[in-house]
């Protein structure tokens, strides 16, 4: 055990409250320490008998959060033992104590079980009932960790007021640990988008605003010393745009340049236009879901290549994007219009969702199909938004 270690550990350790809140920005140490606090525990209270129950959302999250911590600390600390593991049954026998971990979405799971640590890792994925179920079973300590992704959450209204809580909030400066690139990241969140900043960097409730892109720059033109990444193309033909753009770095800023925004277009003339742009060999990322249209351009001696999408990629893509500092040409006015109204869905409280709507994002998914195929891979490094 070092000496120092990041906030949430020493938080864990000294709070004496039946709940322990504990909102933080990314990276901040929270699951980690946490798991290392539960597991010193265990090694305090050999044999007692302690049921300790892990829980979040979906399994697959549990298991590539979570689970892959703690056994990461077992082993390192040269405690893991097989035989102790039942994969099976997701549970583990740690000097004589049983730590069992379960999802949320497994509603037999929540009902049937009781146990005397509760800890659910990013709780505002739950519900209300979820919460209900799980600390009504619960007869010692309950620990809950989270992002405060949300403006509104039932976690504010239903735990943070209780007379038997600790509150506690953490940011990436409380975790000594982290690489200075890794906090050059999260501080660039500063400039390109105050929401993330807010709740990423400093752990603070974010803003519910529906615009997706709420902070983006005018430019007159492309610097000299920007380097064309790709260009970006989005089919279309009767009722939306065929939408072509190129799109420039320099240093995490991203200038994007609008060529082509037509509906009626056939692939012969999208091919004709690109002839007339001269774009030496420069590849153009299209929408995979029209195999047919790549390979025409093709076979007329375009260098076009399929996005490679994947799951969640629409989000995954405008996380990129969200990464840099955005800059649109003044001359493409349809791609200014598309980011100042591209936004989230919202329930009907008016919350945002996690899904953007369906409307003016063809300039933006070919955007998008750059900045995962050409930027995400080469430049994320080591940080996630977790």
């Amino acid at each position: 055990m070092t000496s120092k270690q990041p906030s949430t550990y020493y938080h864990v350790k000294k709070s004496k409250a039946k709940i322990q809140v504990h909102q933080g920005g990314t990276r901040s140490g929270k699951t980690y320490s946490i798991c290392q606090a539960l597991i010193e525990l265990c090694y305090k209270n050999r044999k007692a008998g302690t049921v300790i129950t892990i829980v979040r959302k979906t399994f697959p999250a549990l298991r590539s959060s979570v689970m892959r911590d703690f056994f990461d600390i077992l082993t390192k600390a040269g405690h893991y033992k097989e035989e102790n593991h039942n994969k099976s049954q997701a549970t583990y026998t740690l000097f004589g104590n049983l730590i069992e971990f379960i999802s949320a979405d497994q509603p037999q799971k929540l009902r049937g079980r009781k146990r005397h640590i509760l800890y659910i890792n990013e709780a505002n994925e739950l519900t209300l009932e979820d919460w209900r179920q799980l600390i009504l079973r619960t007869t010692d300590k309950v620990i809950v960790d989270y992002n405060p992704s949300d403006e509104y959450h039932w976690l504010y209204e239903h735990v943070l007021d209780r007379d038997d809580v600790d509150f506690f909030k953490t940011t990436y400066l409380d975790n000594p640990f982290l690489e200075p690139n890794v906090i050059a990241e999260i501080e660039r969140f500063k400039e390109t988008d105050a929401n993330y900043w807010r709740i990423y960097g400093l752990g603070e409730r974010g803003v519910n605003v529906s615009a997706i892109f709420p902070q983006w720059l005018l430019a007159d033109e492309i610097p000299t010393n920007a380097k064309l990444v790709a260009y970006g193309m989005d089919w279309g033909f009767t009722n939306d745009p065929t939408a072509l753009v190129s799109v420039w770095r320099v240093d995490y800023s991203l200038y994007i340049k609008e060529h082509l925004y037509r509906t009626g277009m056939t692939n012969q003339d999208i091919g004709e236009y690109l002839e007339g742009l001269n774009l030496d060999r420069t590849p153009i990322i299209c929408d995979s879901a029209e195999p047919k249209s790549i390979e025409e351009l093709h076979r007329l001696g375009h260098n076009v290549k399929p996005a490679k999408k994947g799951a969640d990629s629409v989000r995954r893509g405008i996380d990129i994007m969200k990464r840099h500092k955005l800059y649109i040409l003044k001359e493409s006015t349809n791609a200014q219009k598309e980011f100042r109204n591209y936004r989230w869905e919202t329930d009907k409280n008016g919350n945002n969702l996690s899904k953007p709507k369906d409307a003016h994002n063809h300039i933006i998914d070919a955007v998008r199909y750059v900045c995962i195929n050409r930027i995400g891979t080469a430049y994320t490094g080591k940080y996630y938004i977790s």
